[in-house]
Order: C-alpha cells, then sequence, then structure tokens
C-alpha cells in the first residue's frame, strides 16, 4: 500500500513540475515577421502541406486568426502595432504616409530593456526592409528638391503600384528660402535603446543569416528578438498575390524560420524560446497591393493561448506578459490584450468588400 502511494505521489509530482515548466516565463522570445502574408494564402498552403515549418511550430502550440481594425493595412502601422500594442491614435503611425516617431518608452523592446535592465536583457531587430521599418532622424530638404524627389516617386507609383510613396512634410521658410521638414520614422526613437537595429537587408538569406549569426553571439543571455522577412511583400507587389511567385516567397519564409527553430535546437534553448510567427497585413485578393488586406494571423508554439482570434495590438501584450511585465502598470494603457484571456467584443475589420469567387491558387 505504502509503495502505491509512493508511486502516485510521484507521478503527482511529476504533473506539477511539467504544467509549471510549460507555464512558466520563457528565458527567450522571437517574433517572425513574415511581411505581407495573406491569411487566406497561408491557410490554403498549409493544407497542401507547403510550410511544414509553420505547420509544425502551430502543432507545438496554436494558430490564431488576426484581424486589423484600426490602422491602415500597411507596414509602417502593422509592425508599429504588433511591437507596441497601441492604436495609431497613441503612437501617432496611421500608415506608410501619415506618420511620425513611437514616442519614447513605447514599443516592447524599450518596456524590456526597462523592466529586466539594460545588462540582463538583449533586445534586437534584423529586417529585410528599408522604408517603412525604418529609424531616420527628422531632417529637412530644399522645397525644390523635394518636389522633384515627389515627382520621381509618382512615376514610380504609376509604374509599380504600391511600390514607392515619398511621406509628405512641413514646409518652412528660413530667410527667404523654403524647405520640407521631414519628420523622424517610426522607429527612430526606440533603435536608440536596442543592441541592435539592422535593416535593408532585403533578401531573407541575408536575414536568416544574420539572424542564425546573432543568436549563436548571445546563447547565453535572454533575449527579445524580431526576424523580419520581406518577400512575400516584394514579389506580391510585382508580381500579384496569386502568383506562383508569392507563394515561394512564403515557402521561402518558412524554409527560414525551420531553420531558425533548428538553430535554437542546436543551441539547446529551443525549449526555452517562445516563437511567434505574423503578419502585418495580407493582399488585396488577386491583386498587387494591400489597401485592403486585414486578415493575417499568428502561428506560436505558446501553449497559453485562450482563444483563436486577436488583433494586431494583441501580441505585444502576450509577449509583455509572458516576459513577466505587469501590464496594469503601464502608461498609457496597452489596446492589446494578452492571448491567454478572453477578448472583449471587438469591431470587425472596417468597409468589408463584396464577397467573390476565389481563383485558384497558383
Amino acid at each position: 500500500m505504502r509503495s502505491v502511494k509512493l508511486m502516485l505521489a510521484v507521478m503527482l509530482a511529476v504533473l506539477v513540475v511539467g504544467w509549471a515548466g510549460a507555464e512558466e516565463a520563457p528565458r527567450n522570445i522571437l517574433v517572425i515577421g513574415w511581411d505581407g502574408a495573406q491569411r487566406a494564402h497561408v491557410q490554403e498552403m498549409l493544407a497542401r502541406h507547403e510550410l511544414p515549418s509553420l505547420a509544425l511550430l502551430a502543432s507545438e502550440g496554436t494558430m490564431a486568426e488576426v484581424d486589423v481594425t484600426s490602422g491602415a493595412t500597411d507596414t509602417k502601422a502593422g509592425w508599429t502595432q504588433i511591437l507596441t500594442g497601441y492604436r495609431p491614435e497613441t503612437t501617432g503611425v496611421y500608415s506608410n504616409s501619415k506618420f511620425g516617431p513611437i514616442p519614447e518608452g513605447y514599443s516592447v523592446f524599450e518596456r524590456l530593456e526597462e523592466h529586466f535592465g539594460p545588462d540582463n536583457i538583449v533586445t534586437m531587430a534584423i529586417v529585410g526592409k528599408k522604408g517603412h521599418v525604418d529609424n531616420d532622424p527628422e531632417h529637412r530638404i530644399p522645397y525644390e528638391q523635394w518636389l522633384r524627389s515627389r515627382e520621381r516617386a509618382k512615376r514610380i507609383e504609376r509604374k509599380q503600384p504600391g511600390k514607392s510613396r515619398l511621406q509628405g512634410g512641413e514646409i518652412i521658410e528660413r530667410n527667404g528660402r523654403k524647405f520640407v521638414l521631414l519628420h523622424a520614422k517610426p522607429w527612430y526613437n526606440a533603435s536608440r535603446h536596442m543592441d541592435l537595429f539592422r535593416n535593408g537587408l532585403l533578401q531573407n538569406e541575408r536575414v536568416g543569416m544574420m539572424a542564425m549569426a546573432k543568436l549563436e553571439q548571445n546563447k547565453d543571455k535572454r533575449l527579445f528578438f524580431f526576424i523580419h522577412f520581406a518577400e512575400p511583400d516584394h514579389s506580391g507587389h510585382r508580381y500579384g498575390e496569386n502568383s506562383q511567385e508569392y507563394s515561394d516567397a512564403l515557402k521561402d519564409d518558412d524554409a527560414w524560420t525551420g531553420r531558425i527553430m533548428d538553430k535554437l535546437r542546436q543551441l539547446d534553448l529551443y525549449h526555452q524560446t517562445l516563437i511567434y510567427v505574423t503578419a502585418d497585413h495580407g493582399f488585396d485578393e488577386g491583386a498587387y497591393g494591400h489597401r485592403y488586406a486585414p486578415y493575417i494571423f499568428v502561428a506560436t508554439n505558446d501553449t497559453t493561448f485562450v482563444r483563436k482570434q486577436g488583433t494586431r495590438e494583441d501580441l505585444a501584450a502576450t509577449v509583455l506578459e509572458r516576459f513577466g511585465v505587469d501590464l496594469s502598470k503601464i502608461d498609457p494603457p496597452l489596446n492589446g490584450i494578452p492571448y491567454d484571456q478572453p477578448a472583449p467584443e471587438r469591431r470587425a475589420p472596417p468597409h468589408p468588400p463584396a464577397v467573390r469567387e476565389r481563383p485558384a491558387r497558383a
């Protein structure tokens, strides 16, 4: 009888330890961005078993459907919401053309530096894009030069819609000369507090290789790492959302995500690391842009999700909470709600287009 009781006690202890381990705060968190990945396209590729790394990650945790309910369905608004937890009314980043620098201290990177102390966490961003995920300071240019640049940008825009937009600026006059004051880019403040902010790498291979090198260099430290792959967005603008090139770019995102997961296993870090794969926006169905593309996703090995729907700003709240940050003390309060909490009723994506038959996929 004593042996039976002892065996039951041991089994109970194992169960308790296992449960506690699953719920304890992670040592590392990676947010992997698939820029411009349309949810329906990703779901169809998953059904055809074409995204094995994403499927594996979701099988270990979950895959949630995310709708954009505020801000433009573009890159500046998207990654700002995802990595701050705020809507545009708080950050001032409404779209690719209407923005300012994110207020100092509002990003996940800065909040984690404050929570742990700068010496106790490494915060990094390695980004495929140059424009729209950028940290240029405020500067001014002569008015005539600004006009020429704007006309050149309009010509590019007519040839390749969505490819190039020149932001507006404030016209100022000094000593009889006109200038245009261009605002600092969204990540200007945050990047000054991070251990690494590197953008403009363009190709997935350059992003992935640098990301794995940085994982190796910082394997003994706590990490928060944003890894951004840009090729689906580039391919969608050039070839269209329903093209083979767009599908191939998503496959390449998946392959590099798998290599990063393998690197974490090689470094014996995978069991201590939460990974969230998400997108900033989708793509207009069968089109070359994302004027109305509010349907995205989060795939993760995080087992704490209690709901399968969310909005862009929920991921920042989830990351901060999983790292042990007391969300009730954050000022201003986050708009996002962690995925381990039920969400209140939320508005649907605005102005849904007419439902139409989906064409066959590449």
